[in-house]
């Protein structure tokens, strides 16, 4: 993923490069103007996700008055920028005009490297689920999906290269990674965008009837089979059918569905004449098939016709980046389903959804939003809101290294109330090993 980029203006070159060493050392991208002009022309000329800015340069030293006349300049050209202003002549006065002119906080100098950090922290997040909540202010295509972690851009970049070509894809995920909104968007893209899309959950359907859901029975064929009936593939002809938990098919229904993909043809239950279907298979499994194949519960010739292109969807916990977008999604879709008036989050709700651990990935994000959504009192979900059990879904004793520190600082950070500092202090870690820890749960 491409590093956050944050600029600095201030007129002294020690404080821009102290300023700097510090977001350096914490991941970030920065760059630097002396001036209010120098400023103005990095902002035009480049982009920024955040702008840490002094309200006192040469021409004027104590008001603040150059430094509010450049925020102002900077909300004309975005004012969704989060703008952190800071002043060595610090005053509520002060603070309160640059708060009303647009500023995101403000800090008074010698700044406090932890506070500094998790306000920074805190408005990024902030600005990032801003962003989902705007974008679901215009209509978006059908199957259109929200991300901007690395791992995601490479899924939807793989997707970019295979979504016109008319080949079989398999996507394997954890359940709730949404595979069947992946599958959706495959062919909301593809040149059968406009065609019937048709979702068959092999989980859900009782094994004496999937032959009959999948490809139609004549009347009569069993006992039930008063009238012809077309199965699912039929009703799919010229668009895509979307397989999920292929991994729960029969052997039998594997050897039908291998046949349909070979020669293109279907034949109802109780007929003998096939029907020719020309339909782009997706399918999806949560299930290790090279395991099923090597048990003998999956024929491994169909596996091979299934898997001309096989797209791995990364479980949450590996897409931090997209949980505040994903939450800020969720939670104007459910505050206008429930007429509630949440529209963002505080700064330790945020904290708690990127540090949770997401057994139940994305539909459990979805699910916990609701509910947040439900119980906020205001516009803002506070921690208490989501009620999160910081604990994972298996004792610490059975957790990998990495899954037990993402335990400890989740439940850190959640008894803390999302304050980073006091979270560092319970851990007995100092407040930059506690920063680079939380840093690497994010990547």
């Amino acid at each position: 993923m491409s590093r956050q980029r944050i600029l600095i203006a201030d007129d002294q070159a020690d404080i821009r490069a102290s300023l700097a060493l510090v977001l350096q050392s914490e991941g970030y991208e920065t760059g630097s103007a002396a001036s209010p002009a120098e400023a103005m022309l990095l902002l035009e000329r480049g982009a920024w996700d955040a702008l840490l800015l002094d309200l006192n340069f040469r021409a004027d030293t104590t008001s603040g008055e150059e430094g509010l006349a450049l925020l102002s300049s900077v909300k004309q050209i975005n004012a969704d920028l989060p703008v952190i202003v800071l002043t060595g002549w610090g005053s509520v006065g002060l603070a309160v005009r640059a708060l009303r002119a647009g500023a995101a906080d403000f800090l008074e100098k010698p700044w406090e490297n932890t506070r500094l950090l998790g306000v920074l922290r805190a408005q990024l997040a902030l600005e990032a689920a801003r962003r989902a909540t705007a974008a679901l202010t215009i209509p978006l295509p059908q199957g259109a999906i929200l991300h901007s972690s690395a791992t995601m851009r490479a899924v939807m970049a793989l997707v970019a290269k295979i979504a016109h070509a008319d080949v079989p894809v398999l996507i394997t995920g954890e359940s709730g990674t949404g595979k069947g909104m992946l599958a959706r968007h495959i062919a909301s893209v593809s040149p059968r965008h406009d065609k019937p899309f048709v979702t068959v959950d092999l989980g859900a359907v009782p094994e004496t009837l999937i032959e009959s859901e999948l490809f139609g029975h004549a009347r009569g064929a069993f006992t039930d089979a008063k009238t012809d009936r077309p199965g699912r593939f039929e009703i799919a002809n010229d668009g895509v059918i979307f397989l999920d938990e292929i991994g729960n098919a029969s052997l039998s229904t594997q050897a039908r569905l291998l046949g349909v993909l070979e020669d293109g043809q279907i034949t109802r239950v109780g007929e003998a004449r096939p029907r020719r279907v020309d339909v782009r298979l997706i399918a999806a499994t949560n299930a290790d098939l090279q395991e099923r194949i090597a048990a003998g519960g999956f024929r491994r010739d169909l596996f091979f016709r299934l898997n001309t292109v096989e797209i791995a969807l990364p479980p949450l916990r590996e897409r931090i980046d997209d949980i505040p977008l994903l939450a800020g999604q969720f939670l104007l879709a459910s505050a206008s389903r429930h007429n509630r008036p949440a529209r963002g989050f505080a700064p330790d709700a945020m904290a708690a959804l990127t540090t949770y651990s997401w057994p139940g990935n994305v539909r459990e994000l979805a699910h916990v939003v609701e509910r947040a959504a439900l119980l906020a009192e205001g516009e803002t979900v506070h921690l208490a809101d989501l009620r999160l059990t910081p604990a994972g879904p298996a004792p610490v004793e059975r957790m990998t290294l990495d899954q037990a520190e993402r335990y400890l600082i989740q439940r850190a950070m959640a008894d803390a109330g999302g304050d980073a500092e006091a979270a560092a202090k319970q851990l007995g870690l100092s407040r930059s090993a506690f920063y680079r820890r939380l840093a690497s749960l994010r990547k």
